[in-house]
């Protein structure tokens, strides 16, 4: 017979095994379910306020759907909307909220690509102690001083940020969604495996 021990260690083995396989799905069903619950109360709250009238919601819909394409036409073609660009000038006379506007927006042009070249860096840094390297986006820089987000796995929007001495980074070939890739898959995906050959020990 099997050791109880043994086979309470193998089921918790095949547990976490078994949940590793199936966290792709998991997270693609969860955005799935997020769309679907954000346009669900969208619809019915549209529906709601005109009285349950369905062409009305219908209607609103497609206009929403048709602005929110025009918008990203415009950023494709143009590289700005006129209605956002509206819609910056009038939050910019908002206190506080401007702050959070303004900083939101570029954490997501940063991730998006957009904004000033140094924001698509990467670079290794030893973290948290000498002699362990992770990848890093380089989010700013002023002289020597590289300022540095480094996700965490497997979720590649959290992590932390510091701020380090030039001569304690190692420039990188990786891009933004190479990086991204190597965090969620917990390095299993490491396109430019070569590169941790040469780092210091």
């Amino acid at each position: 017979m099997h050791n109880p021990i043994q086979l309470i260690k193998s089921s918790l083995n095949y547990f976490l095994l078994g949940i590793l396989a199936i966290l792709p799905l998991v997270v693609v069903t969860q955005i799935f379910i997020w769309l679907a619950q954000f346009v669900l109360a969208t619809v019915f709250d549209v529906r709601t306020l005109v009285g349950g009238q369905y062409w009305i919601t219908a209607l609103a819909f497609m206009v929403v759907y048709g602005l929110l394409v025009y918008v990203g036409f415009e950023i494709t073609k143009h590289k700005q909307s006129l209605i956002l660009s509206v819609i910056d000038l009038i939050i910019e006379r908002l206190p506080f909220l401007n702050k959070v506007y303004r900083v939101t927006k570029k954490v997501v042009d940063m991730f998006r690509g957009r904004g000033e070249k140094r924001l698509r860096e990467v670079v290794y840094v030893e973290y948290p102690k000498d002699g362990l390297w992770v990848p890093a986006y380089v989010t700013n820089h002023e002289g020597d001083r590289y300022v540095l987000f480094i996700p965490t796995s497997p979720n590649p929007t959290s992590g932390f940020t510091v701020i380090v001495h030039a001569s304690k980074v190692i420039k990188s070939e990786l891009n933004f969604e190479d990086v991204t890739s190597f965090i969620i898959s917990v390095g299993a995906d490491f396109p430019k495996s070569h590169e941790a050959v040469h780092l210091p020990r």
